[in-house]
């Protein structure tokens, strides 16, 4: 699984409304219609002290039919695709395919990117897996494949943040904080331990997701963590 699709989880998480349509406020937050486009500077930091700095680009494409409703479709530029809806609950992701499978996958549940109503403390949950946690040594390495499905719990933890990327200032921008706990094995002394993944990330009128934080770290001489930023670059609209 290529790291870009920890966006998927975040990003991505009711029919779509129509042109018609009374549209919830989170859609200023996260816009689905067709033609926008995001790059974002995307850097990993690992325990080892290493330091990777990648571009993400994603798009959105035009609405299409899924499973007998409407669904909003994004893309990232190396072929990760996922469908989302929105109505007065929010903000949802519905399927997703990355770029070796021939169909959509279908969630089993709706993963909501964000949820209504846009207040502080508004939580809802969804799953979600380490990306950075590995192990020292041992094949594989990645823990995602041990542990594939973490329920993690998202809330609204601010309404009116000012957040600051490599394209700009944005104002009134809403926080979601995630928080879950996988358990796993650190050392002779300390044995089991829960170990904590937190994403931040911040929604801002316009441009919707400008910047995200995932951090998976961990002490351990078994194991091994780290710290993904993505910042938004660059945005087009339609």
């Amino acid at each position: 699984m290529r790291r870009a699709n920890l966006v998927a989880g975040v990003v991505a998480a009711v029919g779509a409304l129509g042109a018609c349509d009374r549209q919830p406020p989170s859609a200023e937050l996260f816009p689905l219609e067709p033609g926008h486009r995001w790059t974002y500077r995307q850097t990993l930091e690992l325990d080892d002290g290493s330091r990777e700095v990648t571009k993400l680009e994603l798009s959105t494409l035009p609405s299409e039919p899924y499973e007998g409703a409407t669904a909003w479709r994004r893309r990232s530029a190396d072929g990760n695709d996922w469908w989302l809806r929105r109505d007065a609950s929010g903000i949802y992701r519905v399927a997703a395919k990355h770029d070796q499978q021939a169909e959509p996958q279908p969630d089993a549940q709706p993963r909501y990117v964000l949820k209504e109503p846009l207040a502080a403390g508004t939580e809802w949950p969804a799953p979600t897996l380490p990306y950075l946690l590995k192990r020292r040594q041992g094949f594989p390495p990645e823990l995602r494949h041990d542990h594939p499905s973490v329920p993690m719990r998202y809330a609204i933890a601010a309404l009116d943040e000012t957040v600051t990327v490599p394209a700009g200032r944005w104002e009134r921008c809403l926080r979601v904080r995630g928080e879950a706990a996988v358990r796993l094995y650190a050392d002779g002394m300390s044995g089991w331990k829960d170990v904590p993944l937190v994403t931040t990330e911040w929604y801002c009128p316009g441009p919707g997701l400008v910047k995200l934080e995932r951090n998976e770290t961990v002490s351990s001489p078994f194991l091994t963590g780290g710290r993904l930023t993505l910042e938004l670059q660059a945005w087009r609209t339609p």
